[in-house]
């Protein structure tokens, strides 16, 4: 089941699209992701284009490997996290989708975060016993809310400082 939150940005689509449609940059506003290497030209996004994202909870670091699927400037941005790995993303399994889709509102522009879970083919107990030592006892779907809402808030947070260079 997706996991969903959305947030009012008081900045342009365009401008809000150029910063989470950036891999490198999401450590900024993320609780747990580090930001990400991109695989080649780490230019504009575009579908096709790899990246490798560092992530961290609490003392566990891990590393995935991601494909972006869709990049529609100032309206979708979406990629799939498709190999796991401790220091490089070597397992290869799917393990989610996410989405930030933009809307321009009044007031600037709705920012939805979808995060899916991908992880159809895990058999269930392995679901089970790797979402409650991954989260700390949640299942992912849980502890996902929590995350997607933090990691809007702090994008909302940064694009709106006066300092923002958006």
């Amino acid at each position: 089941m997706p996991r969903t939150c959305s947030i009012v940005v008081r900045a342009l689509a365009d401008d809000v699209y150029r910063h989470v449609s950036d891999p490198s940059r999401m450590g900024e506003w993320s609780p747990e992701n580090l930001g990400a290497t991109v695989h080649g030209d780490p230019g504009h996004a575009r579908v096709g284009m790899g990246f490798d994202g560092r992530n961290k909870r609490g003392w566990f670091r891990w590393a995935t490997r991601c494909t972006v699927t869709a990049a529609e400037e100032g309206r979708l941005f979406r990629f799939r996290v498709h190999a796991i790995g401790i220091r490089r993303p070597r397992l290869p399994v799917a393990m989610a989708t996410w989405e930030y889709r933009l809307e321009a509102v009044p007031d600037g522009t709705r920012v939805t975060e979808t995060w899916t879970d991908d992880r159809r083919s895990w058999p269930d107990p392995v679901v089970w016993v790797y979402d409650r030592v991954a989260t700390g006892g949640r299942t992912f779907a849980e502890f996902q809310r929590w995350n997607i809402h933090t990691t809007l808030r702090n994008l909302k947070l940064a694009l709106e400082q006066p300092s923002s260079t958006v």
